[in-house]
């Protein structure tokens, strides 16, 4: 896996996933919530497997060893 989930996006990713699992162990939310543990994931792994299917990425552009002159 091919990282694409860059620093803002990852934290934001994470801190959002937190307060929406919270929220639904505390009742205040339905079981929708519980989707906080993909957001969580997804930043603490920094891959989202729908950034790879539409090309996008919200990391800093790394040069890879064959593209290096």
């Amino acid at each position: 896996m091919k990282k694409n989930v860059g620093g803002i996006d990852r934290v934001l990713r994470i801190v959002l996933g937190l307060v929406m699992v919270a929220l639904a162990a505390l009742g205040q939310v339905g079981t929708w919530g519980w989707l906080g543990l993909i957001l969580i994931a997804t930043g603490a792994f920094s891959f989202c497997g729908v950034y790879t299917l539409f090309g996008f990425s919200t990391c800093p552009i790394q040069m890879d060893a064959e593209s290096k002159p």
